[in-house]
């Protein structure tokens, strides 16, 4: 017989334990904010004591391929930065370019190689078939000309013109490149993708459904999801694109010659095909870190509590530097998924605190104060008004925002911004942590 005494001593731990658990699960999980996270990771360390770089578990990774898509003018410069960032932990991708080399042991695949012959006789093709025949030789200086993008994008760009070229060719690429791929996420060389963020919004879509993801962008009458911000298609998408390539090719690359959007093209193959597309917007962004605004409430969805998975017009610093703030995230803050308000509080705000006045920058401050002369004369301005949160000053004039943005260097030297940290800081408090977070469905 068991002692009455341990008995109740076994009574009382096993309620309170009870207890624990229900407080726990009523108050941690159902009233506090939403922290999904992944399996611990303990990374080694590097040989200068620093965490070395890991892979985080991605569930549903094996069912993906990631297609990366470039040309021979940007290669070299904006690839090789994705090897050790945001392709290292990728099992599964292909990278199409207009022109087929190796890139540190890694093959570019000249997706327009296999194009209908006729279709190379076109002016756009002159760039490609230069390069076909003499290799990287027969660039010229021109060729890395670059140009404002415009409202018909860069039309004296050659590699430029040739790219709405790639798009349907690449569909049918990738679907023989891994035929039971769930989904196939596309990219460019300057997009950054957080895997564990799309991998988590993924898993809420019917993989076996036609399923066509991407930020919505309106040519004519032709709704598409821009490119550069990245897009996903589902396994059933895919094939019915790369059906009516196949089905209806000259037509198609006729369509294309008199178009100027690649992305365009596909988006119109994909309605032809009955697939419509998933608005995404802010979850995939066409914008770089400095522009965006975290506070807008301008749009019909605002951004702060919405899953931030891509984000475009990034240099090879800024995906590296993306890249080292979701693993320490990942290491150290529980491994979250990435909201936008996240991105915010973690990223930009602290680039904010730790220089608040910067020389030759633009905040993209945009309301205009035209009694402000100077840049002093701005921030006196700025602190006036209770509801400024930054100031530039550029061109001889004051711009001012109550709505922070990080902003991005310029070359002209014309431009100083500051914040007013203290109202950033409020402003962050006051949005706080999210209780869920938005996918948009």
């Amino acid at each position: 017989m068991v002692p009455r005494r341990r008995f109740s001593r076994r009574l009382l731990a096993a309620a309170a334990a009870l207890t624990v658990f229900f407080f726990y699960h009523f108050f941690a999980l159902d009233n506090g904010p939403w922290r999904p996270h992944f399996d611990d990771v303990t990374p080694d360390l590097d040989e200068h004591g620093e965490p070395a770089p890991f892979c985080p578990p991605l569930p549903g990774i094996e069912d993906v391929l990631v297609v990366m898509k470039t040309g021979v003018t940007e290669a070299r410069e904006k690839v090789p930065v994705h090897f050790q960032t945001t392709l290292r932990c990728i099992p599964h991708y292909v990278i199409y370019s207009d022109f087929e080399e190796e890139i540190e042991g890694v093959k570019i695949h000249d997706v327009l190689r296999d194009m209908d012959s006729t279709a190379k006789q076109n002016p756009d093709f002159e760039f490609y078939n230069r390069i076909v025949k003499y290799g990287r030789k027969g660039l010229e200086q021109q060729d890395f000309a670059d140009e404002a993008n415009s409202a018909i994008g860069k039309p004296n760009n050659p590699g430029w013109k040739l790219d709405k070229w790639k798009f349907l060719p690449m569909a049918q690429a990738a679907l023989r490149h891994k035929a039971n791929a769930k989904w196939f996420i596309f990219i460019e060389a300057d997009t950054y993708m957080s895997w564990p963020t799309v991998l988590t919004w993924l898993a809420r879509f019917d993989h076996t459904k036609p399923q066509y993801l991407g930020t919505e962008t309106q040519i004519a009458d032709v709704i598409f999801a821009h490119g550069g911000s990245g897009f996903m298609l589902s396994n059933p998408a895919l094939q019915r694109a790369s059906d009516q390539y196949s089905s209806r090719e000259l037509e198609l690359n006729a369509y294309t010659d008199g178009h100027w959007a690649g992305d365009c093209v596909l988006g119109k193959v994909l309605a032809d095909a009955g697939v419509n597309l998933h608005f995404t917007w802010p979850i995939l962004q066409n914008s770089n870190l400095g522009e965006l605004d975290e506070f807008t409430v301008d749009f019909y969805r605002h951004p702060w509590c919405f899953i931030a998975v891509a984000f475009h017009h990034l240099s090879p610093t800024d995906i590296e530097n993306l890249w080292k703030f979701e693993q320490k995230r990942w290491r150290n803050k529980n491994k979250r998924i990435l909201l936008h308000g996240d991105l915010f509080r973690e990223f930009i705000y602290q680039e904010i605190v730790t220089q608040p006045t910067r020389l030759n920058w633009d905040n993209l401050a945009a309301d205009e104060q035209p009694f402000a002369h100077s840049f002093e004369d701005c921030r006196i301005l700025c602190d006036a008004q209770k509801t400024c949160a930054q100031f530039a000053f550029r061109e001889n004039t004051c711009f001012t925002s109550a709505n922070p943005r990080l902003g991005n260097a310029v070359s002209t030297g014309d431009a100083t911004s500051g914040w007013i940290t203290g109202r950033v800081r409020d402003l962050t408090e006051k949005k706080g942590l999210c209780r869920k977070p938005e996918f948009g469905d």
